[in-house]
């Protein structure tokens, strides 16, 4: 009996043994080979994967952990840097810039100080207030000759020195009343003599409201200043006629507010024409 070719040809009356020891054998040798093969594909199958995986990680070029970076592509390469430039970097002027003029230029000399010189200019409103002090205002008056608002030897010292004129105001509070006098004079030099070679005092004004104050040999407080080319005088003392003392300190106060205000008056008008001078808007 035969079961082809490769195959036992033993059959019956057949006294031929098979072989099973060298069949089993042959057997498990193919058994082996089927597994080797099986191992071996998934091992490539495996490699593979693991190449292109690979390949996407080095394409994508994912930026670390925040995801903000770029490609590697993307990234510049050396030639496309910023080379080194040309351009010149900030200069700076080493001459310093001109001083701001000074106020009291402006009010030193007739030649600068051009603004107009009237009661008002130094003496403006009908009150004065100077922190929680407030006086009425009270008669003024503007005159070219000087020696005839004086008392005493001050007027021939204005006349003597230059005065071109006089503007005197009256401010009362409380029984006190207080004339102020401002000399005008051409230089600084002529007003600081007038002020320091003062002798006798402005003659008080009356009128509006303050009656005559300080005359018929009544006790004042005189006071002399200057400053630019302005010397400025004051006169004070009680309106009842009383005598002032070293102890009236009321009438200081009052002689000595109107002596800062004065002084204040002349000072800003030197401000204002400085600011004018350099372009800059008047405080």
């Amino acid at each position: 009996m035969s079961f082809g070719q490769g195959g036992p040809s033993w059959g019956p009356g057949d006294s031929r043994t098979p072989d099973w020891a060298a069949l089993a054998e042959a057997s498990a040798a193919r058994t082996r080979r089927r597994k080797w093969l099986m191992i071996g594909g998934g091992a490539v199958a495996t490699a593979a994967v693991a190449a292109i995986v690979a390949t996407a990680v080095i394409t994508t070029g994912n930026g670390g952990a925040s995801g903000s970076g770029k490609n590697a592509s993307e990234l510049p390469t050396p030639a496309d840097l910023p080379a080194e430039t040309s351009a010149p970097g900030p200069s700076f002027s080493s001459v310093a810039p001109p001083p701001p003029p000074d106020p009291k230029d402006y009010i030193a000399d007739e030649k600068k100080d051009t603004a107009p010189v009237t009661v008002d200019a130094f003496f403006p409103g009908r009150k004065l207030t100077m922190g929680d002090r407030v006086y009425a205002k009270g008669a003024t008056a503007r005159t070219t000759n000087c020696a005839t608002t004086t008392q005493g030897a001050l007027g021939g010292i204005l006349d003597g020195n230059g005065c071109d004129q006089v503007i005197r105001a009256t401010y009362s509070k409380g029984g006190i009343a207080v004339t102020v006098g401002l000399a005008v004079f051409g230089t600084e030099a002529e007003a600081r003599k007038a002020a320091q070679q003062a002798s006798g005092g402005m003659a008080s004004l009356s009128g509006s409201g303050v009656p005559t104050f300080c005359r018929a040999g009544a006790v004042c407080r005189r006071t002399a200043n200057s400053y630019g080319r302005y010397a400025y005088f004051t006169v004070g003392g009680y309106t009842s006629g009383k005598n002032v003392t070293t102890n009236s300190k009321d009438v200081y106060a009052v002689g000595d507010d109107l002596t800062e205000f004065t002084f204040r008056q002349i000072r800003h008008r030197g401000e204002v024409q400085a600011s004018a001078a350099a372009g800059l808007p008047a405080s």
